[in-house]
């Protein structure tokens, strides 16, 4: 089940890239304003490569995560549980206020990466719990109302 979550991930995450990718390259040819509005056009294109950066990095983090993660389900000995690759690490927030200038694709690529990287964090929590089945879980429901 665990290759299977992150193979399925790994391919989300790859797409979510190249959708990034080409949201903010078009979201920056579109932000090119010619005239006297110069200076807006600066800051959109500062603000633009900050977040595109934040989005970027968020979505390396959970590539490099389910890249280790293939790695250990492989059985690679360099592969260890304690590597820096084996943390997802912090999250790294979008600024939506500055977001709510960007078309609503790339805002939509922005929430995706951050649902993505929330969802890995979750995967990450319960990777090395025990598996519990279901009847187990209901058997200690039950006991936890006597």
């Amino acid at each position: 089940m665990q290759r299977a979550q992150v193979e399925n991930l790994y391919v989300e995450a790859m797409l979510l890239a190249d959708e990034a990718h080409a949201a903010f390259a078009t979201q920056r040819d579109l932000g090119r304003i010619e005239g006297g509005q110069r200076t807006r056009d600066a800051l959109f294109l500062i603000d633009l490569a900050c977040e595109s950066l934040k989005t970027t990095t968020r979505l390396m983090h959970i590539i490099a995560w389910l890249l280790h993660r293939r790695a250990m389900i492989a059985g690679d000995p360099g592969a260890a549980a304690n590597d820096s690759a084996a943390g997802i690490g912090d999250p790294v927030a979008a600024d939506w206020d500055i977001c709510a200038s960007f078309d609503e694709s790339t805002r939509r690529i922005i929430a995706a990466s951050e649902r993505l990287f929330e969802r890995v964090a979750m995967l990450e929590t319960g990777w090395d719990a025990p598996a519990v089945a279901p009847v187990q879980q209901l058997l200690a429901q039950l006991e936890a109302r006597l």
